[in-house]
């Protein structure tokens, strides 16, 4: 990856377009947003590839995410919260955390991250009738 210094930030460009980053949100993307969303995505993804796997059908899915960063420590991201929110008709509990458990152990930028930056996550199952 290549990135270019721009007013207020860097560019890069990437297979979907153009990406601008910076600590001002005039300007770009905030890195940290791009960091939170870099592990929602994956967690997502591979959370969707263990449920088709296991053929679990589920009707949406939404993440809701609470930071924790340290003024003190220039803004580190201290921890992440990660509520995973599944819809769908007769959804099993327990099937859904094993499942989870193993994307966590599959997503690589959990898996970069994880002994800095302390991670929780939580799920809840909003039951669909037909």
């Amino acid at each position: 990856m290549d990135f270019y210094l721009k007013e207020g930030g860097v560019r890069t460009k990437l297979a979907y377009g153009e990406l601008d980053i910076s600590g001002n949100e005039d300007y770009g993307y905030r890195p940290f947003q791009l960091m939170v969303a870099s592990i929602v995505g994956c967690s997502a993804s591979v959370f969707r590839k263990i449920l088709e796997k296991k053929r679990i059908k589920i009707d949406d899915l939404k993440i809701e995410v609470e930071v924790n960063r340290n003024p003190d420590q220039a803004n580190r991201i201290e921890s992440l919260h990660l509520n995973y929110i599944v819809k769908g008709y007769q959804l099993n509990n327990e099937r859904l955390e094993k499942s989870l458990e193993i994307a966590r152990k599959n997503c690589s930028m959990i898996r970069t991250i994880e002994d800095s930056v302390k991670i929780t996550e939580s799920l809840d199952i909003i039951p669909l009738n037909k």
